[in-house]
């Protein structure tokens, strides 16, 4: 609505993990890095974990983009499945032609096709988004997944992002043998104010469409504001500004104010009943 009013070629705090948008913070590109020195390696089994909407799913996005051509990819977002359905779903998602049957006859199957790709010098990687959910049954399923291997080298790189609730998961005696599996583990922390500053400016000279300068589009006392209620995360960032950046097209100023911010926050945390005064004393 308000992308003309301020010269954006489209929303600058869209909420959908756009990997266009990557922010590269300290923390962000660790996490990335991380990734991407995993797969090159074959470490085998990697484990991203961050609070909801701290930027696990950008974050895989933007390394599935930056993959090269020899390595083939599964995306797994539906986790609320079954062992069995975590090799259906494998096999559907890397276009493999197999035939229905039992678990065991899909690993099979699936087996063989990994080690032809090997033969060509292709990488697979499956990343499991939202992985806390998964059940402690399909988690051992994918511990066996990673037993797909030959002599040198894993024959699958297994990536799992999930909330701080997998690391909880991965801590229980009956998964000993998946966390001892798991080369590279990393925590996403939230952005710190200065990394919130420069992330919000990130997104607008990124979605402009003119030469307008937009260091000025929010006041300091609105940015401190957005700071200290999203508490360093990406996704409430995202929707603090957004909710500002409409107050103050409604309003038809060029700034956004510590007022209007006030007003957002106020909306944003309507729906548990207090005030913006109840609220600045929690956060």
């Amino acid at each position: 609505m308000y992308n003309d009013y301020f010269g954006f070629r489209e929303n600058p705090f869209n909420l959908t993990p756009d990997s266009s948008f990557f922010f590269p913070s300290e923390k962000h590109k660790s996490a990335l890095d991380a990734l991407v020195y995993a797969i090159q390696e074959r470490k085998g089994f990697v484990v991203i974990t961050g609070e909801v909407g701290s930027g696990k799913t950008t974050v895989s996005r933007t390394l599935l983009k930056r993959l090269g051509p020899n390595i083939k990819t599964a995306v797994i977002n539906n986790t609320f499945i079954s062992p069995k359905g975590v090799i259906t779903l494998l096999l559907e998602d890397l276009g493999i032609e197999y035939k229905h049957g039992p678990k065991e006859r899909l690993l099979i199957q699936l087996n063989d096709y990994l080690i032809s790709q090997a033969k060509h010098d292709c990488d697979i990687v499956l990343l499991i988004d939202e992985a806390q959910n998964l059940s402690m049954q399909c988690l051992e399923e994918i511990r066996m997944l990673s037993n797909l291997e030959t002599e040198k080298e894993k024959l699958i790189q297994i990536i799992m992002l999930g909330q701080p609730e997998l690391r909880r998961k991965l801590e229980s005696p009956r998964l000993e043998q998946l966390r001892q599996r798991v080369a590279v583990q990393f925590h996403l922390e939230p952005l710190n104010p200065e990394e919130v500053r420069a992330y919000i400016l990130h997104r607008l000279n990124y979605a402009k469409s003119n030469g307008r300068p937009l260091d000025g589009l929010f006041d300091d006392e609105a940015l401190n504001l957005v700071s200290r209620y999203s508490q360093g995360i990406p996704r409430l960032v995202n929707k603090l500004c957004d909710h500002a950046l409409l107050g103050a097209f409604v309003a038809e100023s060029q700034v956004v104010t510590s007022v209007m911010m006030k007003d957002a926050i106020e909306d944003f945390y309507i729906r548990e009943d207090k005030s913006y005064e109840q609220i600045y004393q929690s956060a």
